[in-house]
């Protein structure tokens, strides 16, 4: 049961940032960084069905869609995208694009592209930190600036690009009209509380996104499938003989492992594939004790309070 700090790889894009701090050390000064991915550490390791990512932006992305499984098959692809976005900040008047405010045909999306109005007819909204949003595959979407997100998604990096504010970059119009869901997104299911400590964002086909705030100085045993992602938003813990911290993620590969709380709790996303929450995930090993105690990792004095829910 292997449980691995993720390695971390940092994709340059123009509407990245320069700091990225708490969340971590890499200097975007001269190239802005716009999404850190999470990977297994070993690179001989089997392909992972979800890849995990850290987005920042100082600026709006293209307006964009992805495949689902069947039309990425057909292009001999071995699935779909689609994905899901956890809102950790966001500045004062940031905004995403999901969806259309009206249906329209292929040819008026096709129009709206050629003259710029697909700007006004995507579906803006305002985000705020610990905001849920479920982008099935064939959804169009956008995201503005001054926005830091965590995203799940199935393991496939096929973006159709049908408006980039004139950046000269290759858009993928034929493509990306022929997969878009042309009419506003249908309303989901909300977050579902399963207990106090866990509550579930998104569960969907292809993967299940929980969050979950556990207690300072508490153990817990995490019983994961073969493929468990952890993002520690705030706090830190030992997850079996791995320390982590804010902006840190770890790979579990199934199996059962131990929890260890820190002194100051411990907020995190937890993501693996299934369809359906997993009852069993994290079962409580013993109650905070009412004495002080050593901390099972050495405190970090760096906590986000925004990216608590």
């Amino acid at each position: 049961m292997p449980i691995e700090h993720a390695s971390v790889r940092a994709v340059h894009k123009p509407w990245g940032v320069s700091d990225l701090q708490p969340w971590s050390d890499i200097d975007g000064t001269g190239d802005a960084v716009g999404e850190l991915w999470f990977e297994r550490a070993d690179e001989n390791a089997p392909v992972p069905a979800l890849l995990l990512k850290l987005l920042f932006t100082s600026g709006p992305l293209s307006i964009q869609v992805h495949p689902d499984d069947t039309f990425a098959r057909a292009k001999g692809m071995p699935n779909g995208k689609s994905e899901a976005w956890y809102i950790i900040s966001a500045k004062p008047g940031a905004q995403i694009g999901i969806g259309l405010r009206h249906r329209v045909t292929p040819q008026e999306l096709r129009a709206s592209i050629a003259n710029g109005s697909i700007v006004d007819l995507v579906q803006w909204r305002p985000v705020a930190k610990g905001d849920v949003i479920s982008i099935p595959a064939g959804t169009i979407h956008a995201l503005g600036a001054g926005i830091v997100l965590a995203e799940i998604q199935q393991r496939c990096d096929t973006t159709f690009r049908l408006f980039d504010y004139d950046r000269a970059r290759e858009l993928h119009i034929e493509n990306g009209v022929a997969v878009a869901n042309t009419w506003p997104l249908r309303p989901r299911a909300g977050p579902t509380c399963l207990t106090d400590e866990r509550t579930v964002l998104v569960a969907s086909r292809h993967f299940v996104l929980e969050h979950v705030d556990l207690q300072e100085a508490s153990s817990w045993a995490l019983v994961a499938e073969p493929e468990t992602w952890v993002l520690v938003l705030d706090g830190h813990a030992a997850i079996g003989l791995a320390t982590v911290s804010i902006g840190q993620a770890v790979f579990v590969g199934g199996g059962r492992s131990s929890i260890e709380v820190g002194a100051n709790g411990l907020a995190a996303l937890i993501a693996y594939p299934a369809a359906r929450p997993i009852a069993s995930l994290l079962q409580r090993l013993c109650e905070p004790s009412t004495q002080p105690a050593q901390s099972a990792v050495p405190d970090d004095p760096i906590v986000l309070a925004e990216a608590r829910t």
